[in-house]
């Protein structure tokens, strides 16, 4: 493409899986963040767990999600094609946390606030 100013965040999986969901995320944010400080934001987070260390090779995998109720995220980079932009990768099994699980902490959690 021959273009040395081209921005690009890409992310490629190959992989066969039964259970789980996964997505490559790009989001983009009024201010500046590093990934540092995104990394630092989502280990706060109630059901999140943050694998990233892709030096020794640990990053959210869908079959090691499979069987657990956390959503996991990792691969946390900057996105270069956008401003303020991060990219991550989350996995989560979608039969506990997309179905069923889900919907259950969701009522847990509007109890608690008094909206049911």
């Amino acid at each position: 493409m021959h273009a040395p100013d081209l921005a690009i965040t890409a992310t490629c999986v190959r992989v066969p899986v039964f259970v789980s969901h996964s997505a490559s995320v790009f989001a983009e944010f009024t201010n500046p963040i590093t990934p540092e400080q995104f990394r630092s934001y989502l280990k706060q987070q109630p059901g999140v767990v943050v694998e990233d260390d892709m030096a020794n090779g640990v990053y959210p995998r869908p079959f090691e999600a499979a069987g657990k109720d956390p959503v996991f995220a990792g691969r946390i980079r900057k996105d270069l094609s956008i401003p303020n932009g991060i990219a991550y990768w989350v996995v989560g099994d979608n039969l506990r946390k997309g179905a069923a699980l889900n919907a259950l902490q969701i009522a847990e959690l509007m109890i608690s606030r008094g909206l049911i």
